[in-house]
């Protein structure tokens, strides 16, 4: 399940560990829309949209396709400013083109990793999109008219609606988070210095980590462990290679990759914090699902859910063999669901109570990350 960026030959000083206001303007954008999403949210996201004047909620309301489902690429840049204004700056400086086809990758592109020529240019393009937007519903298909019809004025109006976004309530925010957002970068740069890739990844989340070819060709790779597929290089955009990591404290549980052809490729991750523990590996959450399909695994589970048992114990309880017993044990165990400890003679079994309360959390983080 692992994405791959290949960073072959790529110089240490292009791993750029960076915060970014408009990365977390759009993470903030997508918990106001996607609250289920971020139950640590939640207060937060119903003072907010309380506190919204009724014209920026509706215009937010117009938009939010580009950041509701997912991050579009124009809100994750790969050279971050000090500030939103310095950022929206360098927006405004992609052309028309390259824009339209960012602003539409996500909900109405037939594959993301597939480039696709710009909807202003191509009918066939322009036909699809307009038709995909329908099914979205009408105030999506509207947006898209305006940004096909007047694309210039739409980035306008799009710029202006950031820009009161951070007037209303996003102003506060990157002051207050934008020291962490910016410590953090700063630590995983001096790790990155100190310790190298391979620790930096690891520090950075535990659904990232490096792979380097033991066959003598210099190969390396990131490896980012989501259930989306996609596979980029360091060098997809020409004259700019390297890799980008934002920090976030808004993105949670989200770990955004964006690699779009042509691209560099970018990583928003979620800062570390007291309430974040290590997610579970999306195989071993898709193995634990698996060992409990079972109903005698199930029956086994609810009876050392209450306490140990040896295996010739549960034998008897559910008239089945001990090596039957056995097997169904090995593969719990093999799962991280049991505890297996000696007793004199006697191995004793328990269900890991910890490890079955965080499966659903583990489960949602992995279908969200």
């Amino acid at each position: 399940m692992a994405n791959v960026i290949d960073i072959t030959g790529l110089p240490p000083e292009r791993v750029v560990f960076s915060p970014s206001p408009l990365a977390e303007l759009g993470a903030a954008l997508h918990a106001l829309s996607e609250p289920g999403h971020h139950p640590g949210l939640h207060g937060w996201v119903t003072a907010t949209n309380a506190a919204l004047p009724a014209d920026l909620a509706d215009r937010l309301c117009e938009a939010d396709f580009l950041w509701r489902s997912s991050r579009t690429d124009i809100l994750l840049p790969a050279r971050p400013g000090a500030t939103l204004a310095e950022e929206l700056d360098e927006l405004d400086k992609i052309d028309d083109e390259r824009f339209v086809a960012a602003a539409f990758e996500i909900t109405c592109s037939p594959r993301y990793t597939r480039p696709t020529p710009s909807p202003l240019v191509d009918a066939d393009e322009r036909a699809r999109v307009r038709e995909m937007a329908a099914a979205r519903g009408p105030r999506q298909a509207a947006f898209t008219d305006r940004m096909l019809t007047d694309p210039d004025g739409l980035r306008v109006w799009l710029r202006r609606l950031l820009e009161d976004c951070e007037e209303a309530f996003f102003g506060d925010v990157w002051r207050r988070e934008g020291i962490q957002l910016a410590a953090d970068a700063r630590h995983k740069t001096e790790l990155l210095r100190r310790k190298g890739l391979a620790e930096t990844l690891s520090a950075t989340s535990k659904a990232l980590s490096l792979e380097e070819a033991q066959d003598g060709s210099g190969a390396t790779r990131i490896l980012v462990d989501k259930l989306a597929q996609g596979r980029t290089t360091a060098f997809a955009s020409p004259g700019d290679p390297g890799v980008t990591f934002l920090p976030t404290t808004f993105g949670w549980p989200h770990l955004v990759f964006s690699h779009a052809p042509g691209w560099r490729p970018v990583l928003q991750y979620p800062v570390a914090g007291p309430e974040l523990s290590a997610p579970a590996a999306l195989e071993l959450v898709q193995q634990r699902l698996e060992a409990l399909g079972h109903p005698m695994r199930m029956q086994l589970c609810r009876t050392l859910s209450r306490g140990p048992h040896t295996t010739g114990e549960l034998a008897t309880a559910f008239g089945i063999t001990s090596p039957e017993v056995s097997r169904h044990v090995a593969l719990l165990k093999k799962a991280g669901l049991i505890r297996t400890r000696r007793r004199g003679r006697y191995v004793l079994h328990q269900l890991d109570l910890q490890v079955v309360a965080r499966l659903g959390s583990d489960f949602l983080e992995g279908v969200l990350r």
